[in-house]
Parts: structure tokens; C-alpha cells; sequence
């Protein structure tokens, strides 16, 4: 059986529960949605519903953390990053507590529920924030082990996560770490860096690249604050050329924290793929991807281009 993103994180954070008696989970009241009901049943005394009061949430959290406990709040990443964008500000970023933040039903997976629940602009208000890390899995595999490094870390940390299935990626050239950017996939002509279900998506566009001679280099770039811009750096002096895709907003995400990255570092010419400063609709999830261009299609028609423009550039 294939799970859902957030059915395996939630799994993930009440088998951590069993040999963390430090672990105490909050929700705001959607434990069915986050899934953080499997925790609720495990260890009835460490879990909260403090209700849907997302601001009170993380203040609470952030009370536990300074009594010796290790929260992890779970809500919608919408409601985390606008309703509760203070408290996380002023409680946990100014006074570096370890609080793990679970943003549940992140991009466009909240599909029918329109705009007013789809978050395209968490990373980019988030990774804003002092002290604050910003991590976007690609997969199941890579949410669960997001919550472990996320339990061990220094301060507080965002994990961004999908309502729905996503694509198992293939097994990991290396293992999974804050801060480190992972290669997928080698090639010489141009890089493609990526986050979330972007990754998969990045993947079967290289594929398609590859069939017409283009070799293309994938990049998952998990964790988008703090970003390794020393290593990015390195890949894309190599190539010239990068893409960027992302389940977000084309401003103030990945695409941001890349160009940002290496605009100190290394001339290049770059391509995003993401939501282009517009709000979304409701529907299907898979055809909202696809109507705002997430899609390989759309990863591939953009590195062409990419590869167009260098071109005419050098002539």
C-alpha cells in the first residue's frame, strides 16, 4: 500500500514517540488531516489539541520547550505561516527553541479547497524568519527522516508536507541531512534543482532530456534555509545553466534562495518552474499541477529554453 506523505509522517512521529519520552505533539484540531491521531492514540498524555487557535498553538509548543519537552505542532502550513507567523517570530525564532513545525497540506495538495487553504507562500514568508530552518521533503522516505534530523536539531525547524501520495524516489545516493543538497542525477549541460514532489517530477524530465541528447543534472535542494550555497555553487559553475522547480510561488522560494545563493558566487542563467504570482483555484490535484506548469513537461520546456538562450548568448 502506497501512503500518503502525511500518513507516513504521522506513522514516523508515534513510532518516534516510543523511545522519546521527551516528544509531545500539538494539533490544531485536524489530527485526522495530519494524521497526528496515530501519536493521540499511542500516547494519549503527550498529545494536545489545543484547538483551531493556530497562534495559541505554537505559544503553547514553545511553553513546553522551555520545560524540557520537544513539540511538534502540526496544522495546516497555510495556517502555520500566516495565522501563527508571530508567535513563531517572537517565541520560538527570537528565543531558538526546539519546536518542530509540521505543515501539513502544503502547495497545492489542499486541491478543493481553494485559495484561501492552498499554501504557495509558506517558504517564502518562513525562511525570512532568524534562527528559523526550512525543510521541503521530496517523499515519504524523506519526511520521516526530515522528522528525526528536525528532532536533533539546534532551534526551531518547518517541515513542509503533502496531503497526498507523492513518488517514491529511488534509493538515495546519500543519506538524507539538513542542510545538504543531494544529487539524483548526473549531467553536463545544464542542472535542475528542486524540492517537494518537484524532485520526482525533475527526474522524468532528465529522462525526456536525455532521449534527445541533453544531459541534465538533478538536485534535490531539501532543506531551503539554511541553504548550502558554496555547494550549489560548485554544480552550477559547471553547467552555466539552472532550473529551478518547485511546488510554490516563483518568488521568494527555492527559486529565490537560489538566485540570492549564487548571485554571490557564480555567473549563470536560470529558468524557474512554479505558481507565477497568481492565486490558485480549486480542483483536482493533479490538473492544478499541471494547469500552473508543475509537471515535467514544463521542467523540459524550460531547460530547453534555458539551453536556447545560452546559445544565442555565446554567438
Amino acid at each position: 500500500m502506497t501512503l500518503t506523505m502525511r500518513e507516513a509522517f504521522g506513522r514516523k512521529l508515534a513510532a518516534l514517540g516510543r523511545t522519546r519520552p521527551d516528544l509531545v505533539v500539538l494539533d490544531a484540531d485536524v489530527s485526522s488531516s495530519s494524521r497526528s491521531l496515530h501519536f493521540a492514540a499511542e500516547h494519549p498524555g503527550r498529545f494536545f489539541n489545543v484547538g483551531v487557535a493556530e497562534a495559541n498553538l505554537v505559544d503553547v509548543a514553545g511553553g513546553l520547550a522551555t520545560c524540557g519537552f520537544h513539540p511538534v505542532v502540526n496544522a495546516f502550513a497555510i495556517f502555520l505561516a500566516l495565522k501563527a507567523a508571530d508567535q513563531v517570530r517572537n517565541v520560538l525564532c527570537y528565543n531558538r527553541l526546539p519546536v518542530v513545525l509540521a505543515g501539513t497540506y502544503a502547495g497545492l495538495s489542499d486541491s478543493f479547497d481553494g485559495a484561501s487553504h492552498q499554501s504557495i507562500a509558506d517558504v517564502a514568508i518562513l525562511r525570512g524568519l532568524p534562527n528559523l530552518t526550512v525543510v521541503v521533503p521530496a517523499d515519504n522516505a524523506g519526511a520521516e527522516a526530515a522528522l528525526e534530523a528536525a528532532l536533533d536539531a539546534d532551534g526551531p525547524v518547518y517541515v513542509r508536507l503533502n496531503r497526498n501520495e507523492v513518488p517514491d524516489l529511488p534509493p538515495a545516493r546519500e543519506p538524507f541531512a539538513l542542510g545538504r543538497i543531494r544529487s539524483w542525477r548526473d549531467g553536463g549541460d545544464l542542472t535542475i534543482a528542486a524540492c517537494g514532489i518537484c524532485v520526482a517530477l525533475a527526474l522524468a524530465a532528465a529522462e525526456r532530456l536525455a532521449r534527445i541528447g541533453v544531459q541534465a543534472e538533478v538536485l534535490e535542494i531539501a532543506t531551503i534555509k539554511p541553504l548550502d550555497g558554496d555547494a550549489l555553487a560548485a554544480r552550477v559553475a559547471r553547467t552555466g545553466k539552472l532550473v529551478v522547480a518547485e511546488e510554490h510561488s516563483v518568488i521568494g522560494g527555492l527559486a529565490g534562495a537560489c538566485a540570492e545563493a549564487l548571485a554571490e558566487r557564480v555567473p549563470f542563467l536560470m529558468e524557474t518552474v512554479g505558481i507565477r504570482d497568481t492565486f490558485t483555484e480549486s480542483g483536482p490535484y493533479g490538473e492544478l499541477l499541471e494547469k500552473y506548469g508543475i509537471s515535467a513537461g514544463e521542467i523540459e520546456r524550460r531547460s530547453l529554453a534555458l539551453l536556447v538562450k545560452s546559445q544565442a548568448m555565446a554567438t
